[in-house]
């Protein structure tokens, strides 16, 4: 089987051969189509799909790759919502040379430590399928994204997703012990330490997490987990408005109750679900929280009590779901949402931005604000406890041009920083932001940004046109 690459004489093309096994490669139109595009609705082309199956076979692939001036685009399950796993070359319209390299395949569990609270994953392995596992050792791994019964932890990783759950206990990198990674190079590299502590050298592993495969590809994830809690306790706090809700949110927050989690629906977000999927969600309410405490049994119950307390005065009406099979129903509705919105508009902008969880009152106001000034409907959604919107922008139909949302989303990024926010709270830059991180992060720290790129990838092989804008 033939790779692409730069062009070649005849005799070299009849000796030149995949490195991997056939079955582990394609150049297949179907193939091409299917592993073009990622949940940001961004498209592209590739000229190839590769799925290793170990390290050595993911250094191949890039040393091939390397000698035969392609492209590299790793990628997980394709769930991501800024366009990361998309192939497409820096230079728009040229994909002639890319090829994705798919890590599905690379889905074992290599290791369940129940002893030092560890787990060691392949990066195919998918975030549900893990919970499940370590459920069977009294075990879990806090982050849980919306996606997480079919994203994957390799994935996770390069995103540092987060979840519901990252109000108490933090996001992907606040888990992370050690990587297994291959450089542009194909240089194998182990980084990071399989102990609680280490401060030696610089800490590469957390650098790794997050950077969108745009620095070295990750074989290899050893974990932190953490026993199950006790006991579980879900409520569900109904408003009249969104501000209503948000500013239960900060009082909660202030008060000193650190929920498992605390989500927010505004009214959009709650007749999507309702018209997707019905689980019985008031259709009048103008926004709703999902609170969720775990621990120890008495704890919780007087935290709940405290909840309570906060939303009653803000005339919410609370409930407490009375069993699993209402707790699993608040769930489903919440998880559905994304799909359910994409149902009531399919050319719907999934954009994810973050404030002091203080400001949510404020952020929410802007977002109507900002929603009525551009005449573009939009939802709001997300992991409310530490500020994390994700705002649905649900243009009507194709008269709003893009100058428009263009407009839209550089003012509702300018209102998110000066309430001392960031444009991106866990879904990363990507191909969707790429042009907005100025507005963010000053031109010195950028070069130094696109200085650690350079010094991993110095010819610029893995996953180009991701993250940083094209330089002048």
């Amino acid at each position: 089987m033939i790779w692409p690459g730069k062009e070649k004489s005849k005799e070299e093309k009849e000796k030149e051969t995949s490195p991997l096994p056939a079955k582990n490669f394609s150049t297949g139109p179907e193939d091409l189509l299917a592993y073009g595009f990622d949940s940001s609705g961004r498209t592209g082309r590739p000229s190839a799909v590769a799925w290793p199956q170990s390290a050595d076979e993911v250094a191949k692939v890039l040393k091939h790759a390397r000698e035969n001036g392609m492209k590299v685009v790793p990628r997980g399950a394709g769930t991501g919502m800024s366009g990361g796993a998309v192939p497409v070359a820096s230079q728009a319209g040229i994909s002639s040379s890319l090829l994705v390299l798919s890590m599905e395949r690379m889905n074992r569990l290599l290791d369940i430590d129940s002893g030092n609270l560890t787990v060691t994953v392949e990066p195919g392995m998918i975030n549900g399928r893990l919970q499940r596992e370590l459920s069977v050792y009294g075990l879990f791994y806090p982050p849980d994204p919306t996606s997480m019964e079919f994203c994957t932890l390799g994935g996770n990783v390069a995103e540092n997703a987060g979840g519901p759950r990252a109000l108490k206990y933090g996001v992907t990198a606040d888990y992370i012990l050690e990587l297994e990674a291959v450089l542009p190079s194909g240089e194998i590299i182990k980084t990071g330490a399989g102990t609680r502590k280490s401060v030696v050298g610089y800490n590469l592993a957390k650098l790794l997490t997050g950077s969108e495969g745009t620095l070295a590809v990750i074989t290899k994830i050893k974990l932190k987990v953490l026993p199950i809690p006790q006991e579980i306790i879900t409520l569900l706090a109904v408003f009249d408005s969104a501000e209503s809700a948000g500013h239960a949110v900060s009082s909660i927050i202030a008060g000193g109750t650190i929920p498992r989690t605390l989500e927010i629906m505004d009214r959009a977000s709650i007749s999507a679900v309702e018209r997707y999927s019905p689980t019985g969600l008031p259709h009048n309410a103008g926004a709703l929280l999902l609170i969720e405490l775990d621990g120890h049994p008495n704890t919780i119950r007087d935290e709940a009590g405290k909840i309570v307390d906060v939303c009653s005065k803000l005339d919410a009406e609370v409930t407490m779901a009375e069993d699993e099979f209402a707790k699993d129903a608040l769930w489903k509705a919440r998880r559905s949402l994304s799909p359910a919105l994409y149902n009531v508009c399919p050319r719907k902008l999934s954009e994810d931005i973050v404030v002091p969880p203080s400001r949510i009152p404020e952020m929410l106001a802007s977002i109507s604000n900002i929603s009525g000034k551009h005449g573009v409907p939009m939802a709001a959604f997300g992991h409310a406890g530490d500020g994390n919107l994700h705002v649905n922008i649900l243009p009507e139909d194709l008269s709003q041009g893009a100058s428009n949302i263009t407009a839209l989303l550089t003012d509702l990024f300018a209102r998110t920083l000066e309430l001392g926010g960031s444009i991106s709270g866990e879904h990363g830059i990507g191909l969707t932001k790429k042009d907005y991180i100025g507005m963010e992060i000053s031109p010195a720290v950028m070069e130094l940004m696109r200085g650690i790129k350079r010094t991993f990838d110095p010819e610029g092989l893995l996953n180009p046109g991701k993250i940083f804008p094209k330089e002048p």
